[in-house]
């Protein structure tokens, strides 16, 4: 069994991202292969639900909310969504619009993070 090593964005030819992680584990009951892309890649997806992700579109809007799901054309569904409006945008120091359910388009997709929660809130801020 590989160690986990680093995580990284990766684009395919159709334009999604996923995201790579050298790590082996079992496979799923459908009958692919344990070592297959596809099995990888929904491994990867499973590990990122209700994860807290930001995403950048391509006019420069941030989207941030829970993942939620995703189809085969790369779209994204953000539970408890909330637009952040850009920098360069006059009323940008407000509070974040709050959109609930939402389906982001993925050819507007720029770039998408994953927020890390940290484990223990009474530790030290800077760790």
């Amino acid at each position: 069994m590989a160690a986990a090593g680093p995580t990284m964005l990766l684009r395919d030819e159709n334009g999604c991202c996923s995201r790579r992680q050298s790590s082996s584990s079992a496979g799923d009951s459908d009958g692919e292969h344990e070592d297959s892309p596809a099995t990888h890649a929904r491994q990867q997806l499973k590990a990122l639900l209700n994860k807290t992700m930001r995403i950048r579109m391509t006019d420069g809007q941030t989207l941030g909310g829970y993942f939620l799901c995703t189809n085969r054309d790369c779209n994204v569904i953000l539970g408890s969504a909330q637009e952040f409006l850009k920098p360069s945008d006059s009323f940008s120091g407000r509070e974040p619009r709050v959109l609930g359910l939402t389906m982001v388009p993925g050819h507007h997709i720029h770039m998408v993070s994953i927020e890390v929660q940290r484990e223990s809130l009474a530790g030290p801020p800077y760790l």
